[in-house]
C-alpha cells in the first residue's frame, strides 16, 4: 500500500479519488490478500443507506494481519503491552507469538459452539487478551461488539440484549489506577436480564474473589489449555458484519454501529499509513480503550494491518503520578503519540513541573481525538510535548465513519491550530445550510456532510436500518449527515464546530459552542469550558457557561475577567450571560460532555436528565443542579 509522501501527491491522489474513486480503492485493495477478488469495486444507494463495497469479494481480515506479515515480520512486535502499575512488567507480543494465542483462542471460541454471524461480547480491560478476542471472533466470523468495561450492568445487558449475543468475554477485575474493579460482578448483574448467553470466558487478572457458575462460566486457561496454536480462518465475504460498536443515541437507546470486512480493513489501514506518515521501525501509541472505535481502529486493526508496533496501555494517565503518559513515552522510545483533548487539557492543568524529568524526543508526531480541540490546549500539547517539531494531527471523524476522515496528513499538511484541515483522499465534504442547499467557496460555516460513500461507512444500525437512514442519512438527500457543524476558512481548511445541536443562535447570530469555548479556554486560569445555549426572553437563545477553574480568585472577579476575554476574542455577541464556576463536568467515560445535562439544567428543566450512570462522575450532576444560575 503505498503512503503519501509530498503535498503535491496528496492533492494528485485526492483528485484521483474524487474523478475515479472505484480506480483509486480497487489499486489500494489491490495490495491485500483475498480468496476471491471482487465483481466490481461500488454499488450505492444514499436513499436506503444500502452500500455495497468490493461486491461478491471473498476474505478473512485476519489473514491480512498474520499471513500477509508473518514471512517479513514474524519476530517484529507487533503488540506492547503496559500495565496499570509501573512496577509490573509489560508484555512484547510478536507478530507469530500474536497469531499463535488469535488461533489457538479461536479453537476455544469453536470448542464453545461459536460460529460464522454469532455475536460475541467482549467486556474486557486494556489487556493483550481484548486484542486477542477481537482477533480470534474475526478469524471464525464471529461478529465482535466490545462494550467498554467500565459501563454499567444495565449498559451492558442493553448491549448484550440487542445484539443476542452467545457469549461474553469478560475477566474477574480490572485494575484502573489505585482501584481495582469487580469486572465479574457486573457481568453478573447484567446476566440476569439476559437470556441469549450461553457461556462467560474469564480472564484472570487481579485475582480478586468472582462467582462461577457451573456450566455457564470458564476460565481463560482452562478453555486454551489444550486447544492447537493453528486454526484456519473463516471465509468472508466482503459485506459480512466484522463488528457491531454502541454508540449513544439522542433517543437514549444507543445505536449498533455495524461495520463490515473489506471496505473497514482497507479504510483503517490506509488512514493509519496515511495520517501517522508511520514507517517501519516506529512504535505507535495510541492512549484509547478498545471500548471505542478510537481503540478498534487505532490501536488493534488499523496499526496490525499495516505490520505496525502498537502500544496497549492499562491504566489512567495520572496514576502513579500525572507524568505517566510521559514516562512511557520515554520508555518506549514513542514515534506517534495519539490522545484526546481532555486528556491534554487534564494534564495541562498540572502545568510544565510533571515535564522535567521527561525528554519526549523520541516523537515525530503527535494527535488529537475525539473532539474538537481548543486552541489554548493544541497550543500547550504542541509547544510542551511536541516541542514545536512534531506535526500535529487533529483528527476528525467518528465511530460510524469508521477511520478518519478530515486531517492534516503528519508532515505533509500544513499545521493550523485547531483546524483538523483537509478531507483525505476519497472523501468529499461538503457545507451546507440548514435547508440543505451547498455552500460552496471559502469563509462559509454550515452543517458538515459527506457527498460520497467510503470504504468504512457505517453499513446498519443493527436489527433496525430504518433507524440508520433516518439517523444519517434523510436530512439531506444524496448525503451522510455528520451532525457536526463546520467552517472552512479561507485557506479551504476545515474547522469543526462540534455538534449542530450544540450551535447557538443568539439575536440571529449562529454559533458554535466551540468558538465559545475555545475563547473562554484563552482565559490562564480557566481549565476546561463548556457552553450550552439556553431560552432568552430577548435574544431568543442565551449563553450558559460551565467552567473549571485553577484559580483562588473570588468567583465574580473570575467571571468578569472571562466576559472581558471572550468579549475580545469573538465579540460581545459571543459574551455569556451566565457562568457557572463548577468542580468537574459531567463526563461519558470515553471522555465526551454530557451537554444534554448541561442544557436542561440551564434551561431550568431537572426534570428527565436520562441515565447518568454510565457517567464518569455522576455526583457531579447533582454539585451542577445545586449550584445552577436561576
Amino acid at each position: 500500500m503505498q503512503r503519501i509522501k509530498t503535498l503535491s501527491e496528496y492533492f494528485k491522489k485526492y483528485e484521483l479519488s474524487e474523478k475515479d474513486p472505484e480506480k483509486f480503492w480497487s489499486e489500494i485493495a489491490d495490495s491485500f490478500i483475498w480468496k476471491k477478488k471482487w465483481d466490481n469495486v461500488l454499488e450505492s444507494d444514499f436513499e436506503n443507506a444500502d452500500f455495497k463495497w468490493f461486491k461478491n469479494a471473498q476474505l478473512n481480515i485476519t489473514e491480512n494481519i498474520f499471513e500477509r506479515n508473518l514471512s517479513e515480520r514474524g519476530d517484529k512486535t507487533a503488540i506492547i503491552w503496559e500495565p496499570n502499575d509501573p512496577k509490573e512488567s509489560p508484555i512484547y507480543l510478536s507478530y507469530k507469538e500474536l497469531y499463535k494465542q488469535t488461533c489457538t483462542f479461536s479453537n476455544a471460541l469453536r470448542s464453545k459452539g461459536i460460529k460464522k454471524g454469532d455475536r460475541v461480547v467482549i467486556y474486557m480491560p486494556m489487556v493483550p487478551e481484548a486484542a486477542v478476542a477481537m482477533l480470534a471472533c474475526a478469524r471464525v466470523g464471529a461478529v465482535h461488539s466490545v462494550v467498554f468495561a467500565g459501563f454499567s450492568a444495565a449498559s451492558l445487558a442493553d448491549r448484550i440484549n440487542d445484539c443476542e449475543a452467545k457469549i461474553v468475554l469478560t475477566s474477574d477485575g480490572n485494575f484502573r489506577g489505585n482501584k481495582t474493579i469487580p469486572v465479574k460482578d457486573v457481568v453478573d448483574e447484567a446476566l440476569e436480564k439476559c437470556s441469549s448467553i450461553e457461556s462467560v470466558i474469564v480472564l484472570e487478572r487481579t485475582k480478586q474473589n468472582i462467582n462461577m457458575e457451573d456450566g455457564r462460566d470458564f476460565w481463560w486457561h482452562d478453555c486454551i489449555d489444550n486447544e492447537p496454536n493453528k486454526c484456519n480462518s473463516e471465509v468472508m465475504d466482503s459485506e459480512d458484519l466484522l463488528f457491531i460498536l454502541y454508540t449513544s443515541g439522542s433517543t437514549g437507546k444507543p445505536k449498533g454501529v455495524v461495520h463490515s470486512s473489506a471496505g473497514y480493513m482497507i479504510y483503517s489501514s490506509y488512514t493509519f499509513l496515511n495520517v501517522f506518515q508511520y514507517d517501519e521501525d516506529d512504535i505507535y501509541w495510541c492512549t484509547a480503550d478498545v471500548g471505542w472505535i478510537t481503540g478498534h481502529s487505532y490501536i488493534v486493526y488499523g496499526p496490525l494491518l499495516c505490520g505496525a508496533t502498537t502500544v496497549m496501555f492499562e491504566g489512567v494517565p495520572t496514576y502513579p503520578n500525572v507524568s505517566r503518559f510521559w514516562d512511557i513515552v520515554d520508555k518506549y522510545k514513542i514515534n506517534q503519540f495519539y490522545t484526546a483533548p481532555t486528556a491534554i487539557r487534564a494534564l495541562q492543568a498540572h502545568g510544565l513541573d510533571p515535564l522535567k524529568n521527561n525528554s519526549l524526543d523520541s516523537l515525530k508526531v503527535i494527535g488529537s481525538v475525539g473532539e474538537p480541540i481548543n486552541e489554548e490546549a493544541w497550543h500547550w500539547y504542541h509547544d510542551n510535548i511536541g516541542k514545536g517539531n512534531c506535526p500535529l494531527v487533529d483528527t476528525w471523524w467518528q465511530t460510524e465513519t469508521g477511520g478518519i476522515m478530515i486531517s492534516a496528513l503528519a508532515g505533509i499538511t500544513p499545521n493550523k491550530p485547531a483546524h483538523a484541515s483537509l478531507p483525505l483522499p476519497g472523501i468529499i465534504p461538503v457545507i451546507v445550510d440548514a435547508e440543505g442547499n451547498e455552500l460552496n467557496g471559502n469563509n462559509v460555516q454550515g452543517n458538515l456532510c459527506i457527498k460520497s460513500p467510503w470504504p468504512s461507512i457505517i453499513r446498519t444500525t443493527y436489527g433496525d436500518h430504518d433507524r440508520c437512514i433516518n439517523t444519517y442519512f434523510s436530512n439531506y438527500k444524496g448525503m451522510y449527515f455528520t451532525g457536526d457543524g463546520a467552517k472552512r476558512d479561507h485557506d479551504g481548511y476545515l474547522r469543526i464546530l462540534g455538534r449542530v445541536d450544540d450551535v447557538i443562535n443568539v439575536s440571529g447570530h449562529r454559533m458554535g459552542t466551540a468558538e465559545v469555548e475555545n475563547a473562554i479556554n484563552e482565559h490562564e486560569d480557566v481549565i476546561e469550558s463548556a457552553v450550552v445555549g439556553y431560552p432568552h426572553d430577548i435574544k431568543g437563545e442565551g449563553i450558559y457557561a460551565y467552567v473549571i477553574v485553577g484559580t483562588k480568585l473570588n468567583d465574580d472577579k473570575i467571571k468578569d475577567e472571562i466576559i472581558n476575554v471572550v468579549r475580545k476574542v469573538i465579540g460581545p455577541i459571543a459574551k455569556p450571560d451566565k457562568i457557572q464556576i463548577v468542580s468537574g463536568l459531567p463526563k461519558t467515560r470515553s471522555g465526551k460532555i454530557m451537554r444534554r445535562i448541561l442544557r436542561k439544567v440551564a434551561s431550568n428543566d431537572f426534570q428527565n436528565l436520562g441515565d447518568t450512570s454510565t457517567l464518569l462522575n455522576p455526583d457531579i450532576v447533582t454539585e451542577i443542579i445545586d449550584g445552577a444560575i436561576i
